[in-house]
């Protein structure tokens, strides 16, 4: 059976992107934006604790939101305008790279997915296969070889020094490159996710959307000392997320998870897991994490958020709410109109 002749599902963003969820770096927070009036209902005072204390100051907060309002509003036509750009004025260092190709993944990984397409593949089987960390549900893997992991990082290096335009993954990241927007989602990330990542998330996931995933954001991450050296405690827009530490030479800089979104910060303890160059490391999308600051060189990290339909049309995993579409480009935020299964993709949600 295949997609051919059949029409692909239509992909939406919810309303509340544009004002939910805005990060305010200075202050590790982040805010909601309607209006100015709800803001300062809402923020002022808290502002002003967390060193926020001059009429200056409080502006210069209301400018930065103004200006994330707006790139968010128009996000999907400028990232449009720089994907068109990048392909016309871009030459890639290393073409090869864009697809993917059997040969780039590591064998242990490639294993592991054969025995998760198995008629008699279970959860706790796979988990014998799986390296699992001191946090919840978190697992490690061997994902690519070395050699591709040179290769795609000596392109994304290319492509970061050249004039082609370039948009910043999120609000908490602003060093690193749009995989969509560079050409990689057609034959690259979509086939790892639908033909590799699936068994596993399948069988890991099925309670969060695992076995229904029909969209993703992929994007990658730089650390550097000279630029951005952590992340902030956070959730990801994602059902199931994959890290993979791709390079280069690094110290620290270990990942830290705490728990779901919904358990106060009070009530968590947070456990530290290392990054290994070639290793993908697998969590749900709402398990809070963040990053710790690397003490020397550079960490390239690939991201993908993978998304399903079927569990985000219930409720906005962002704002909480049933989410208010909005027309957007490629696979926007991963909503549909539909809750029905995506073609193709067996779902056994209940």
């Amino acid at each position: 059976m295949t997609n051919e002749g059949k029409e692909k599902p239509r992909f939406y963003t919810c309303d509340c992107f544009t004002t939910d969820n805005i990060f305010l770096e200075e202050y590790k927070l982040h805010v909601r934006f309607v209006s100015e009036q709800q803001f300062r209902l809402d923020y002022q005072a808290l502002l002003k604790k967390l060193g926020c204390v001059t009429d200056e100051q409080f502006e210069g907060v209301l400018n930065k939101i103004s200006q994330e309002v707006a790139r968010r509003k128009y996000l999907g036509v400028t990232s449009a305008q720089r994907a068109a750009a990048i392909k016309d004025m871009y030459q890639p260092l290393h073409p090869h790279v864009y697809h993917l190709q059997e040969s780039y993944l590591a064998s242990e990984f490639k294993q592991i997915v054969e025995y998760c397409q198995s008629s008699s593949a279970t959860e706790e089987g796979l988990l014998d296969l799986l390296e699992e960390q001191a946090a919840p549900r978190v697992y490690r893997f061997p994902l690519f070889d070395k050699s591709f992991c040179e290769d795609l990082m000596e392109e994304l290096e290319h492509f970061e020094q050249s004039g082609a335009p370039k948009g910043r993954p999120n609000t908490m990241n602003q060093y690193g490159i749009l995989l969509n927007e560079l050409g990689f989602d057609e034959h690259f990330i979509t086939p790892l996710r639908e033909q590799y990542l699936l068994p596993l998330t399948s069988l890991l996931y099925p309670d969060c959307g695992g076995r229904c995933l029909d969209s993703h954001k992929a994007f990658v991450v730089k650390y550097d000392m000279n630029e951005d050296l952590d992340l902030s405690y956070h959730y990801d827009n994602a059902e199931v997320t994959l890290n993979v530490s791709l390079g280069k030479e690094f110290t620290e800089g270990n990942l830290y998870f705490g728990d779901m979104r919904q358990v106060p910060v009070s009530e968590t303890e947070c456990s530290e897991v290392e990054h290994r160059v070639t290793e993908g490391l697998l969590h749900r999308g709402q398990h809070m994490h963040g990053a710790l600051p690397i003490s020397s060189g550079q960490r390239w990290n690939l991201i993908i958020w993978m998304r399903a339909s079927q569990e985000r049309n219930k409720q906005c995993p962002m704002c909480n709410r049933t989410p208010t579409l909005v027309e957007a480009e490629g696979f926007a935020d991963g909503f549909t109109k539909h809750s029905e299964p995506p073609q193709n993709i067996s779902c056994a949600l209940t």
